[in-house]
């Protein structure tokens, strides 16, 4: 936000309804993307923000472009980190019942596996094991909290001071909603017709992002497949970047992203 901000652009980074410091949805089982979607027009529409670029990251990227393909009259261009435009052929299906996402689609097993610990070893369990570049898949007799050592250190991108403020933010949000979106709405995702992505996008991603080990997922962006759905798009890889690529590398994040945002500001 800073290194836009001083680029002479105007930065808006909203909490998502359920995380942060948002309010709570009141009936979380029932909520949708479709809210999320509603949620991101009323923002512009509070900001009078009549056209917008929109960043996102990991399961944010689905709403990014979801908006720019319901209204692309509202978006100059779509940024997301880690997870690109995905289609039905990207499936988690057939990995192994262990893998994490799979896991915590079962209503209680996440809660029961979080409840054991308090929520700041709970961020910095996720942390450690989500900036690894293997997929995290528990045994049969594990839980996916089980798959981190207690002894293992954080990150060396990830201080101590900022798993305070996340955690703090868990402590205040809990996991309640974040379970249910993503991971248990992903099926209910609103699908359009032949999807295209009529503006310019940009996709940042580390060479060891855990993502890239989906079943089809390397092919699928590194063939190029992905540009047919955004046919305008920039792929960018950051050879040691992880998961998290926005903090372990933000100088070049930041480098990727202003060129993008000056390229295509009108």
């Amino acid at each position: 936000m800073i290194a836009v901000a001083d680029a002479g652009f105007r930065a808006i980074a909203p909490d998502f309804r359920g995380y942060g410091l948002s309010q709570q949805p009141p009936e979380p089982e029932n909520a949708s993307w479709s809210d999320l979607i509603a949620d991101l027009l009323s923002i512009l529409d509070h900001f009078s923000a009549s056209k917008v670029f929109v960043v996102a990251r990991d399961f944010g990227a689905m709403v990014a472009y979801q908006f720019a393909l319901l209204f692309p009259d509202r978006v100059s261009g779509v940024v997301t980190l880690s997870v690109p435009f995905v289609t039905e052929a990207i499936s988690i299906n057939t990995l192994p019942e262990g893998f994490y996402m799979l896991r915590w689609l079962v209503p209680g097993r996440a809660e029961a596996d979080f409840g054991r610990f308090d929520v700041r070893t709970v961020v910095r369990n996720i942390y450690i094991l989500f900036s690894g570049s293997e997929l995290p898949v528990a045994a049969e007799d594990q839980e996916i909290m089980d798959l981190v050592d207690a002894s293992s250190p954080l990150p060396t991108w990830f201080s101590e001071e900022d798993l305070t403020a996340y955690a703090a933010l868990y402590e205040n949000s809990g996991f309640c909603f974040p379970l249910q979106i993503p991971y248990r709405k992903l099926d209910d995702v609103e699908g359009v017709e032949n999807p295209k992505v009529q503006v310019p996008a940009l996709f940042v991603v580390g060479e060891k992002d855990y993502i890239l080990k989906f079943p089809g997922m390397d092919d699928y962006v590194r063939s190029g497949t992905v540009k047919n759905y955004v046919p305008d798009l920039d792929i960018k890889f950051i050879p040691e970047g992880s998961h998290f690529v926005q903090e372990q590398f933000p100088e070049e994040v930041n480098r990727f992203l202003l060129s993008f945002l000056k390229k295509h500001s009108p």
